[in-house]
């Protein structure tokens, strides 16, 4: 009986240490690596064999999520070229394990040798030391954004496996300016023509002069991604724990600096009726308004998903603030290093690979489902 326990505990906790790294059931991405180690990288496991693999459409999605695009992100240089080790043979996936690797070439740690005893205000030093004892100091180690470079490679792949989809992000708010437009009357091809991401060219550059403002302040800034999902088949999602908006909110929960996650109508439901909310239905299955933002008992109805995903401001300001160092004084410490003044432009790829994975591997459990 001892011994049978002793089992069962050992494989709850192995269980417990791997899950923390990886994500997704039967389209699976495990990543590895620290802001300021030689490389990151992951393994993407499930995905089928013979899917043709671009890798130009791979590098275009890394380009919009690397460090140093513009005066309002990072300085930090890297070109985040995906290296693949396995799993692809001649372009195409064999359905074996897809090993790659980034190379992390423009590190600067002595930046961070300030903060070697102490912890940052709103960042995980002070939890990470707390839980493991240890922790990388350069750059927060693998509590750094550095890790999402990691899921825009492996969403690039998953964009791919479900290539009918369309998914769409872009920044629809930063601080107080908002896009006071639905997305039904926004024009998604004007998303990159601005280094904010946002397809309003007026909105786009109030925002970017809020950004320029705070980032001259020594200061940082939040602000709100929207995603837009269309061609979605019916049926993705299952019941009852896994269904479509739990997985996409604990998608987005996982990305750095994410404090919220709402879709379809969210917060603004609870001032609605239900005679206001309820989405009628078409003849052919589609409804007359979509408040139920394309999902409805966790599961595609066909209708465009929609959802919004709030950023904070990034924690490393320019700035001096009281802090706590790991003597336990309270001292005062200013910021240093390359830092996003506002992280959502460069948050748009991510949101989107992060919706790609869910997809993936929600399209690849509904084949499970039907003979």
């Amino acid at each position: 009986m001892s011994f049978g326990n002793s089992i069962l505990t050992y494989t709850f906790v192995e269980n417990q240490l791997m899950a923390g790294n990886s994500f997704g059931s039967l389209f699976k991405l495990t990543t590895f690596g620290e802001s300021h180690g030689e490389a990151i990288g992951g393994i993407i496991d499930g995905c089928p064999s013979g899917l043709t693999i671009d890798f130009e459409a791979v590098n275009n999605e890394m380009q919009r999520r690397k460090p140093g695009q513009s005066n309002i992100t990072t300085q930090r240089k890297e070109e985040d070229e995906v290296t693949f080790l396995s799993g692809i043979f001649e372009g195409k996936t064999t359905g074996t394990p897809i090993g790659f690797t980034i190379k992390n070439t423009n590190q600067k740690s002595k930046d961070y040798s300030h903060i070697k005893e102490v912890y940052r205000p709103s960042h995980a030093d002070f939890t990470y030391y707390k839980k493991y004892g240890h922790r990388d100091y350069r750059g927060g180690g693998r509590t750094s954004a550095r890790e999402t470079t990691c899921r825009v490679a492996a969403g690039a792949i998953a964009k791919q496996l479900i290539k009918d989809i369309k998914i769409t992000a872009f920044v629809s708010s930063v601080g107080d300016i908002n896009i006071n437009q639905p997305y039904q009357d926004l024009d998604f091809s004007k998303i990159e023509s601005n280094k904010v991401r946002c397809p309003d060219e007026v909105t786009a550059n109030k925002m970017i002069a809020k950004i320029e403002a705070i980032k001259k302040e020594g200061d940082t800034i939040g602000g709100n991604v929207m995603c837009v999902i269309q061609n979605v088949p019916i049926g993705l999602g299952e019941p009852v724990f896994d269904k479509l908006h739990a997985q996409l909110g604990k998608a987005m929960l996982s990305i750095n600096a994410v404090k919220g996650f709402e879709y379809g109508s969210g917060l603004c439901s609870t001032q609605m009726k239900g005679s206001e909310h309820n989405d009628l239905f078409n003849k052919d299955g589609s409804t007359k308004t979509n408040l139920s933002g394309g999902i409805q008992g966790g599961i595609s109805n066909g209708m465009d998903i929609y959802f919004r995903v709030a950023f904070k401001p990034v924690a490393t300001i320019m700035q001096k603030q009281q802090t706590l160092d790991t003597n336990g004084n309270i001292i005062e410490m200013q910021g240093k290093g390359r830092h996003d003044p506002c992280v959502v432009p460069r948050a748009v790829p991510i949101v989107e690979a992060m919706t790609a994975l869910v997809l993936a591997d929600f399209t690849l459990l509904q084949k499970t489902n039907k003979i």
